[in-house]
């Protein structure tokens, strides 16, 4: 359609057009009866017909029931009251959404706090469980080692399962006391040049029992080019055997799970820990690095745990100005991987 053709179809804009309900406005000013506001639309609806679009107001005007100037001032005042409700509609927004913005911002705080709190419960709590359990380790050290008297073969086993349990709740102490501190912002890495490859074989190896007994197979896979690296050598490799414990935990006998170093380029190490286990769901993968958070949270769940050890490792990852990645299938396992900074002029 041409700028002429449309310009022909569209109806001149007036002010009248902006104005609704007109009749009944000018009706309620005394200005004409209803009377004359039927025959109004009756001779505008006639001269639609022929056709000829008009107006309402201009059709009063034709058949002199209104002066032009009264219809314009009668215009201009519904108008000025339209802008008039406009304007106090908008302050009223303005208001709710400055109580709204107010009401979030309070939310915001609460919850802040309330994180704040947790994070405190958690850390004095976890400090206060140490002492007790030093104790307790101590005590079941003696009664192994007979400093308190001879043992019998039974009472040897109860105290070596108790020795177990001992060290993982001391395990699972230290992970609050980390999380706690990374919730506050305090999780600090001491950066220095680490062995890689040495870490990683480690390990492997402090896991070869578990993942016999399971019947998976554990092995390293690492590059015989891979340089040094920077990073905090406890943290690291605290994270690795968490990567590790993990895949042996969600996979099945006769499954395998990996370790691989590998040199790429000249400023890059990539580790990876990749497994043949039950997988993970792809519109699910994010909240496996949730705290306290089980992708199966059913009371009767298969395979036990705190949620804390991915959230903590993706933490100590990020502590490097790193990233780690997680690709996964559904029944075909899960590879995590995470690069690290390569000294320089190493080889």
């Amino acid at each position: 359609m041409s700028e002429q053709s449309m310009t022909q179809t569209l109806p001149k804009l007036s002010p009248e057009m902006l104005v609704p309900r007109m009749g009944e406005y000018l009706i309620q000013k005394g200005l004409i009866t209803k009377e004359n506001l039927q025959a109004a639309l009756d001779y505008q609806l006639k001269e639609t017909d022929k056709g000829n679009s008009i107006l309402l107001g201009q059709a009063l005007i034709d058949l002199h029931f209104i002066t032009r100037s009264d219809l314009d001032q009668a215009i201009t005042e519904q108008i000025l009251q339209l802008r008039a409700a406009l304007q106090a509609a908008n302050r009223s927004l303005e208001r709710r959404v400055e109580e709204r913005t107010a009401e979030l911002q309070k939310a915001l705080e609460r919850v802040s706090e309330l994180s704040q709190l947790k994070a405190n419960f958690i850390a004095n709590i976890s400090h206060e469980l140490r002492t007790p359990l030093t104790h307790i380790k101590g005590y079941i050290e003696l009664l192994i080692t007979e400093s308190l008297g001879p043992i019998t073969a039974e009472q040897r086993h109860a105290l070596q399962v108790s020795q177990q349990s001992s060290a993982k709740l001391e395990g699972l102490i230290e992970d609050l006391i980390m999380v706690s501190l990374a919730s506050r912002g305090e999780l600090s890495v001491k950066l220095e040049n680490m062995d890689i490859r040495r870490i990683a074989n480690l390990a492997v190896k402090s896991f070869l029992e578990r993942a016999q007994t399971r019947g998976i197979t554990l092995r390293a896979d690492i590059g015989k080019d891979v340089p040094l690296v920077q990073g905090d050598l406890q943290k690291i490799g605290w994270a690795l055997s968490q990567l590790i414990d993990n895949g042996i935990k969600f996979t099945s006998t006769g499954g395998s799970v990996t370790v691989e170093v590998r040199r790429e380029g000249e400023n890059l190490v990539i580790v990876s820990v990749s497994d043949t286990g039950i997988g993970i769901a792809s519109n699910r993968l994010e909240e496996i690095f949730e705290p306290f958070h089980q992708l199966d949270g059913t009371s009767t769940r298969r395979y036990a745990g705190t949620g804390l050890g991915l959230s903590l490792v993706r933490q100590i990852i990020e502590a490097h100005g790193s990233m780690i990645d997680v690709q996964s299938v559904e029944g075909r396992g899960t590879r995590f991987k995470f690069p690290l900074l390569a000294v320089a002029g190493e080889r």
